[in-house]
């Protein structure tokens, strides 16, 4: 998957967790940093936004993994990074199982 299509993905997943949750959502933009922008978009709501990602795309994301936050920098990502740390998981997954 490439990260555009993923970043649309991602735009869906968080406008409709919003909506189900009866809160507001910003204009998502690739530039969107969900932790701080998106109302209520908090470590409660992270592991449900990456399951739903994970199972959409096919694609397992570990638990231990926080694609909002950045690891290194602890700065949360915006979805453009979002989208391009996860088309790297995937492609990381997927020479795992070709050289398994």
């Amino acid at each position: 998957m490439e990260p555009k299509e993923l970043l649309k993905t991602l735009i869906e997943i968080i406008g409709q967790i919003q909506t189900d949750s009866e809160l507001e959502c910003p204009p998502l933009t690739g530039a969107t940093k969900p932790i701080g922008a998106v109302p209520e978009f908090d470590s409660k709501v992270w592991p449900v936004a990456t399951t739903i990602l994970a199972t959409q795309i096919d694609v397992p994301i570990p638990d231990d993994v926080n694609i909002f936050i950045d690891e290194t920098t602890k700065e949360p990502r915006s979805l453009d990074e979002i989208a391009v740390f996860v088309c790297e998981l995937q492609k990381k997954q997927g020479e795992k199982k070709a050289a398994a």
